[in-house]
């Protein structure tokens, strides 16, 4: 399904959002759209109100100021059943969950799919099952939670969210636990989801993850929108000084074509003059050539 001028419809649209804890404003009039088979990153420095944002989405927050609908409909007035059959959240810390077998957690997501009083069946079980071989938490199915890594854990719960059959999914930090394999293997993962029609938002502190894998990106800080649009419009050396307090040198990963960010220093750090633009003392030491250099002799485009 389309809007009458070729774009698809919006599985998220939030306005004007405020929230605020103990007079602090986590959130302030936050606008947020993500159309249906998008995948939107959400970055900012930490206490941006990213999290916050991602819970008062999903539902777990009631938000004090403005409006969310989810797939055209007023979140408050949707029942939390019908709202968990449609989106899914990954919280940023895996809840801890006693004396469930990894596999039991991950058949939790199929609640949202059964009637009163329904038990599981088959079709839950191999839905589960998916979810599980997805990301690659099957092999330890009849283990318990807590026998397992932060990182495994975590990608239980993305299995979790991903048995609920969500059409929006809602990730926040799914990489921060999860070894650099897993982080490239969920990342992709989300994508290959997204390019089949999901829509997701997820928080994102890995600013060269968050260019290469999402469609748009949206830079909080502050509770405050600073910058929103594809990456090339927002990582730029100003918006990231702005949101990050850190200088930054912007180009092209000649591998994958995706922006990356070089991050040099602090802005109230001294520069090392004896160092040139993108070039850091370790890299200096490590033999590795700074980026004229590199340019010169075709290495960076």
């Amino acid at each position: 399904m389309s809007t009458p001028n070729g774009a698809s419809p919006s599985a998220i649209d939030a306005q004007a959002v405020s929230f605020s804890v103990e007079a602090k404003r986590l959130l302030d009039r936050v606008d947020l759209q993500a159309r249906r088979g998008q995948f939107v990153g959400l970055i900012g420095p930490n206490g941006a109100g990213k999290s916050t944002l991602l819970r008062a989405i999903s539902s777990v927050l009631k938000i004090e100021q403005g409006a969310i609908s989810l797939e055209g409909e007023d979140l408050r007035t949707l029942g939390a059943k019908r709202i968990a059959s449609t989106l899914a959240l990954v919280p940023q810390i895996a809840p801890y969950t006693q004396g469930f077998t990894t596999f039991e957690l991950v058949l939790m997501g199929r609640y949202p799919h059964l009637g009163r009083l329904q038990v599981e069946g088959e079709d839950d079980d191999r839905i589960a099952g998916e979810a599980m071989r997805l990301t690659e938490t099957d092999r330890f199915a009849e283990r318990t939670l807590d026998t397992l890594s932060g990182g495994e854990r975590q990608r239980v719960f993305i299995a979790r969210a991903l048995a609920q059959e969500p059409r929006v999914l809602l990730l926040d930090e799914p990489t921060s636990n999860l070894d650099i394999l897993h982080q490239l293997k969920i990342m992709s993962l989300v994508r290959r989801l997204v390019d089949d029609g999901l829509t997701a938002v997820a928080a994102i502190h890995d600013l060269n993850l968050a260019a290469r894998f999402c469609d748009r990106l949206v830079v909080l800080a502050e509770g405050r929108v600073l910058a929103e649009g594809i990456a090339a419009e927002v990582l730029t050396p100003g918006t990231i000084e702005d949101a990050f307090g850190v200088r930054s040198e912007i180009h092209r990963d000649p591998a994958t074509g995706a922006l990356m960010v070089s991050l040099i220093a602090a802005v109230d750090e001294e520069p090392d003059a004896d160092l040139g633009v993108g070039e850091t003392a370790s890299a200096r030491e490590a033999g590795i050539p700074r980026r004229d250099e590199s340019e010169a002799a075709g290495v960076i485009s």
